[in-house]
């Protein structure tokens, strides 16, 4: 299977590394999609640590108006709020990305009602505490396995077809170093599972900082990750990542 990449288009002014950007939305969303992204990610809600909570209605203030301007191109919404799921749906997103992995019966049942893909992420917490002192007292990757197995169970219930689920074992979410590391090594675990795997590393804190200076670490991560298992890599650097995926399918081909 071809693997893909999900291109990041926040629309938010304090998301750790693009928040407050002075590009416009549509035109980096064009940008993104002319340089290979295969799914633009748009988010209303910073999601980094220590981030704090914004209002449905300021989400949907953000996201609607780019939402309905690139309806024609294939759109995730990276959301935990039903509303604003619902409504972006409605407008012509076709994956929703909830960090909250669909624990809320919510959000499965509009996964339901609009047969989207979407992805199931594991988060320790919430983003404002998420990076205090994260525990795993079994391992982090039992634990997360174990957590998959629980929500596939109830998504399986919820008649949710296996074909439109990626996991996404949240890489930076309620995890220290060592835990990301555990997690990439172990990927092949996740896949046992027998489904489609999404990975977020894009210039997150645990390959260094500032964000600004980290892109050689994520693509190097990245290129890790897809020989590792991942399906899909979510990245704010289109271009590079699809120059590796490229050189990757010309050397194992």
């Amino acid at each position: 299977m071809k693997k893909k990449i999900l291109g990041i288009l926040n629309l938010t002014p304090d998301s750790f590394y693009d928040g407050g950007s002075l590009e416009d939305p549509l035109l980096k969303a064009k940008r993104l999609i002319k340089e290979g992204a295969d799914i633009l990610d748009i988010g209303g809600e910073s999601t980094r640590p220590n981030a704090k909570q914004v209002s449905a209605d300021q989400e949907l203030h953000r996201i609607l108006p780019v939402i309905q301007e690139l309806k024609n191109y294939p759109l995730s919404i990276d959301t935990y709020k039903p509303l604003v799921a619902r409504k972006a749906l409605e407008c012509g997103a076709c994956y929703l990305n909830d960090i909250t992995g669909f624990t809320n019966p919510e959000m499965i049942a509009i996964a339901k009602d609009f047969e989207v893909k979407i992805f199931v992420m594991h988060m320790q917490g919430v983003p404002a505490t998420m990076q205090i002192n994260p525990i795993y007292p079994s391992g982090v990757v039992e634990e997360i396995y174990r957590w998959f197995e629980k929500r596939i169970e109830q998504l399986m219930k919820a008649r949710i077809r296996k074909e439109n689920i990626y996991l996404d074992p949240g890489i930076g979410f309620g995890k220290t170093q060592k835990d990301n590391f555990n997690i990439i090594k172990n990927l092949q675990r996740f896949k046992s599972l027998g489904f489609k795997l999404l990975v977020g590393i894009s210039r997150k804190s645990f390959l260094g900082t500032p964000p600004s200076d980290l892109l050689p670490a994520t693509l190097a991560m990245n290129t890790i990750t897809l020989l590792a298992g991942a399906d899909m890599i979510r990245v704010h650097d289109v271009k590079e990542h699809r120059q590796i995926m490229e050189m990757l399918d010309l050397f194992y081909r």
